[in-house]
Order: C-alpha cells, then sequence, then structure tokens
C-alpha cells in the first residue's frame, strides 16, 4: 500500500505535503468515532460528565456542553471540538475555567472514571474484532492511539472482543503526549520496529490527521462515523472512506488514482 500522487494532500495554506513511499506495514487507529460510533457510545457520556462538572446545575451543564462543542439544534458534537478531539484533561480545564468548580485532577480523574465505565455500552462501527484479525493476517501491525485514557481504550477493546497481546494501545495518559503532536505514532513505531513512513493513521477528527503528518506517516486515511465532515476531512487526508468497514477495499486498491 502506497499513499496516492498525484493529489496528495494539502498543508492548511495549500502547499503540498510530501509523504513517505514505503508500503504499508502498520496502522494505528482512532478509537471513538472510527471503531466505535461516536454518537451512540459518547452522547450519553458527554451529558454524564457535563452534569458531574455543573454539580447538578442544568443552566451549567448546557454552557458545558456547548464550549465542549455540542450543537443542541443538529444534535450532535462539532467535529474539532473539545468533545471531539481533545482529552480529558483539556475539556476539564476548559470547563473549570467556564465556571466548574472542580480541582482539575480530580474532575479529570472523575470524567475518566465515568468514560472508562461507559466503555461497557461502546457500539462497534463494525466487527472490529474480525477485522482485526484479518488485518493481522495481511501481516499488518496495528494500535490504538486515542484522546481518552489507556484504561479506558482497553476497556473498550475488551468489550469490542480484540485481542490485545500483541495490539500497541496508547492514551492520552499513557506518556506519549496528546494528539496532534506525533508520540504516539512514535510510540507505536518503537514497539513494533517500524519507521513512521511505513504507517498509516486511521481516524475521523483532524487531530488524527494532523498527528500523522506530523509524524511523517505514508497515510493519513479519514472515517466518517465519527464528527468530523468529508469536506473538513478532505484537505489533509490521503483518502477518506465512510467507515473502517471500507479499509480492506481501499487497502485492496492503494494506491488511489487522483
Amino acid at each position: 500500500m502506497r499513499p496516492r500522487d498525484p493529489a496528495q494532500p494539502n498543508t492548511e495554506d495549500g502547499r503540498k505535503v510530501t509523504v513517505a513511499s514505503t508500503p504499508i506495514q502498520g496502522i494505528l487507529f482512532d478509537k471513538d468515532g472510527t471503531l466505535v460510533d461516536y454518537d451512540k457510545t459518547w452522547a450519553p457520556l458527554n451529558r454524564q460528565v457535563a452534569a458531574l462538572a455543573a454539580q447538578g446545575d442544568p443552566d451549567l451543564a448546557a454552557r458545558l456542553l456547548e464550549i465542549g462543542g455540542y450543537d443542541v439544534e443538529a444534535d450532535r458534537v462539532v467535529g474539532g471540538s473539545l468533545l471531539a478531539a481533545s482529552h480529558t484533561q483539556e475539556i476539564a480545564a476548559a470547563w473549570i475555567e467556564a465556571g466548574a468548580k472542580h480541582e482539575l485532577a480530580a474532575l479529570t480523574r472523575a470524567m475518566d472514571e465515568i468514560f472508562a465505565a461507559g466503555a461497557q455500552h461502546a457500539v462497534p462501527v463494525t466487527d472490529v474484532a474480525d477485522l482485526f484479525r484479518r488485518l493481522r493476517s495481511r501481516g499488518l501491525a496495528l494500535g490504538v492511539a486515542t484522546s481518552d485514557g489507556e484504561a479506558a481504550a482497553r476497556a473498550t477493546l475488551a468489550r469490542l472482543g480484540v485481542e490485545t497481546d500483541d495490539l500497541f494501545v496508547a492514551g492520552y495518559d499513557s506518556g506519549f503526549g496528546g494528539k496532534p503532536k506525533p508520540g504516539m505514532v512514535e510510540g507505536f513505531c518503537r514497539a513494533m520496529g517500524l519507521p513512521a513512513g511505513a504507517v498509516a493513521v486511521v481516524g475521523d477528527n483532524l487531530h488524527d490527521l494532523e498527528m500523522a503528518h506530523a509524524a511523517g506517516c505514508a497515510a493519513a486515511i479519514g472515517v466518517l462515523s465519527g464528527t468530523a465532515t468529508a469536506d473538513e476531512l478532505a484537505h489533509r487526508a490521503s483518502a477518506v472512506i465512510a467507515s473502517i468497514a471500507e479499509l480492506e477495499a481501499l487497502l485492496d486498491r492503494w494506491p488511489v488514482p487522483a
């Protein structure tokens, strides 16, 4: 699998991005909106943590959700917003600044506990365990990198029946830094013995794609099962697909014609 050429993704100022041409040997997946349906999994959790942060004040809870990126009229979280792309500590800090009366570490910990417990109700986009088995049969190294905590990530993967013995799993609290910085990709590459130019990142958010570019990955693949639209992803993606259910077909026809 090689990145398409021509029609490489662009930077925000329109310059072409040069990506490596080494065949893909590993795939690093985002979790929420990529492996699991974002709205079905996260809508109740977002409301729960907002109510916690607001200490039962419904007006403040609504305000915190709005700050987080929840669009009341559309009944969805906006792509690129705090709730869509940021990690727990960043969300907690923004909510405290907006009036939530908590200490940062305590609120972050309480929110992470809710997120980890909520993993038991995660709704997969497809049969993730079976997809991962098929991808492994192609000889691909696999990993999951999320802005959620590592404990919640592992709980979600267990819920989905994914075997994690040879799977790289990183959360915002795993010591690699947060997205869109390249640390999670770099950790995956070290763990799997791969160069970044042999890795594809798959995610539903610009933070995922920016992470791929920051690390020098061979491909940044956007999916539409999360919070971002095709137009939002297109200028940074090597390819955009409806969901990871279409990933194998994309791999079979890579590089994508311009």
